[in-house]
């Protein structure tokens, strides 16, 4: 890595085809963050998502920003979801992979094209729901892993494979582990 801990655009650019085979269809949940407060990450083996709090024990069911008309807040940013690979490469070693701030790091392909809006998905006990709500990159994330890091992530190639995540919300509730299949619902 250049720049300290942060990556070249031509680094980043270099690593975009590995990010791009990821699994489409099946995939693997790599990493729980929960997030008690804000700053503040937790990494656990398992959770419990439940379609009223997201992530038990995460931040967004009592301080989420992102408010509905009504003022309810918006149940499609309950949970987000970064790829492993690009975590891997815009962070780092894995101990940096929570900075960016996603509930569940996955080894699966996030892209438009492959989890559509609507598109839900099985992890554990509990199934997911792909938001029509984009999840983009933003001056907390250029903090930590660099402008060039927040420039690939919300390129257009970036937006369209979803590397800097996806938010779902949690339609039936159930455990998940690390190391859990993901598939298609």
């Amino acid at each position: 890595m250049t720049n300290g801990s942060h990556r070249s655009e031509t680094e980043l650019a270099a690593g975009l085809p590995a990010i791009l085979l990821s699994p489409a269809d099946s995939g693997t949940l790599a990493m729980i963050v929960v997030r008690p407060e804000r700053e503040r990450r937790h990494l656990s083996v398992s959770a419990e998502l439940t379609p009223a709090e997201g992530l038990v024990g995460d931040r967004w069911s009592r301080h989420c920003t992102r408010k509905l008309e009504d003022g309810r807040i918006n149940p499609d940013t309950q949970l987000t979801l970064m790829n492993v690979r690009a975590a891997e490469l815009v962070a780092g070693s894995r101990d940096r992979w929570p900075l960016a701030g996603d509930n569940l790091v996955v080894d699966l392909d996030l892209g438009i094209e492959n989890l559509p809006p609507g598109q839900r998905l099985k992890i554990g006990g509990a199934v997911l729901e792909i938001s029509l709500e984009p999840h983009t990159g933003c001056s907390k994330f250029a903090k930590r892993f660099g402008p060039a890091a927040l420039k690939f992530v919300n390129s257009p190639e970036g937006r369209k494979a979803r590397l800097r995540g996806v938010n779902a919300s949690v339609v039936q509730a159930g455990a998940v582990r690390v190391g859990d299949r993901i598939e298609k619902a």
